[in-house]
């Protein structure tokens, strides 16, 4: 839905973004400033000093909202493994309806985090189940889930894929947990409004399953967030109730994009089936592009991926925001050349099978944050996850365990 806004409104919001990239520009890290830089007229006399009223607390959003398009890329110091780890603004505390709430655990940043636990109650040690993955999108937090359907099939749906031989069936084994780690507001390479929200940082992709490497003297950590995936799998693993053969990971929009950069780093991780997510290896404003090979890089714009077996359905639109379908169509183009599997689905408005990408909302293979199209019937689809897929990509994961791969 395109919003009109008043020239005031507009010269403030110019004056936010040049204020951001300038600090941005004066180090490594992208850090920006979100105070309102307006220029007003100096006032004749000195006024009186009042006291400095409270700010009112940033409300959490807690529905996957698509941003405003901002086209204009986003400078930064690009290295082994493209930007710099995102500025932190805020810790988010998910509410966690109908689950648990895990954490704090504080990450490698000190920073505490949390994420929601959904576990049928036929869970145990003697009955470990599959392990469903969702990471949530860009302004939106991981009580976002509450808006698919996975949870209203965890408890049911089968996506463990016990085969009786004998019979030649599957045997029933109904249920799977899911975990949806959550998000920090962080600085965004991403079209949001004031630069920042909540999220996960694709854009530092050291993602190496080693943890922290040092390449010609210098340290990279581990991204933050990987990390913190880690470590909240890690602690379900340990209660026994997971089927490490069958842990499997989606994701909404940018959501999708943290996805499918994970899953191509842990080979602990069987399948992927992300929505409506960019490329996570360049799009838009990210101007630190790298392509994904198999080996170590011989060059900056280069980023090994370690999981070469991991299967993937890439669910997306036709149409999608900011012109991002033929975007995701060109990291499949990477990953096949590489070997490694990838299923694309893509669907219409209506959630129907569809051809192709529309060229009428877009055909720039890195996006496009302008297309009136794009950020109107695109904005919509991207913002409603597709329910009526959601139990083919379950499915995509049953018969995706570890042990299906060739051997």
């Amino acid at each position: 839905m395109k919003t009109r806004h008043s020239p005031r409104m507009i010269a403030r919001t110019i004056a936010v973004i040049v204020v951001t990239f300038a600090v941005m520009l004066a180090g490594p890290a992208r850090s920006a400033s979100t105070s309102n830089a307006t220029a007003t007229a100096k006032p004749t006399a000195k006024p009186t000093p009042t006291k400095k009223p409270t700010p009112t607390p940033r409300p959490t959003p807690t529905a996957h909202t698509t941003p405003t398009p901002i086209a204009t890329p986003i400078a930064a110091s690009c290295g082994p493994f493209g930007n710099p780890p995102a500025k932190l603004f805020a810790k988010v505390i998910p509410k966690c309806t109908g689950g648990k709430l895990l954490g704090p655990s504080k990450d490698s940043d000190g920073t505490p985090r949390y994420a929601c636990l959904y576990e049928p109650s036929i869970a145990s040690a003697g009955n470990p189940l599959p392990l469903v993955i969702f990471l949530h999108a860009s302004n939106a937090t991981a009580d976002s889930i509450q808006t698919t359907k996975l949870l209203s099939v965890f408890a049911t749906a089968q996506v463990s894929n016990d085969v009786d031989l004998e019979a030649s069936a599957l045997t029933p084994s109904p249920g799977f947990i899911v975990l949806a780690p959550e998000g920090r507001d962080i600085q965004q390479l991403f079209p949001i409004t004031h630069g920042h929200g909540t999220g996960f940082d694709y854009w530092y992709r050291q993602f190496s399953p080693a943890g922290d490497v040092t390449i010609n003297g210098t340290l990279y950590k581990e991204n933050v967030d990987a990390a913190m995936i880690d470590q909240f799998v890690a602690g379900e693993v340990a209660t026994g109730k997971v089927d490490s053969n069958s842990i499997f990971i989606t994701g909404w929009s940018t959501g999708g994009a943290m996805a499918n950069l994970y899953a191509l780093s842990r080979p602990s991780v069987a399948a992927a089936a992300p929505y409506a997510a960019p490329n996570a290896f360049g799009a838009l404003s990210d101007t630190c592009r790298q392509t994904p090979i198999t080996a170590a890089p011989a060059a900056n714009t280069q980023l090994q991926i370690f999981n070469l077996g991991l299967p993937s359905d890439q669910v997306h639109r036709n149409c999608d925001f900011a012109g991002l379908c033929p975007n995701l169509e060109s990291m499949e183009t990477s990953l096949l050349s590489l070997g490694v599997g990838v299923h694309d689905t893509i669907i219409d408005s209506r959630q129907n099978p569809a051809n192709g990408c529309l060229a009428t909302c877009g055909t720039n293979a890195n996006g496009d944050a302008t297309n009136k199209m794009a950020n109107s019937t695109g904005a919509t689809n991207d913002n409603t996850w597709p329910t009526t897929v959601t139990p083919a990509m379950l499915d995509f994961f049953r018969v995706h365990p570890l042990t299906a791969r060739p051997q």
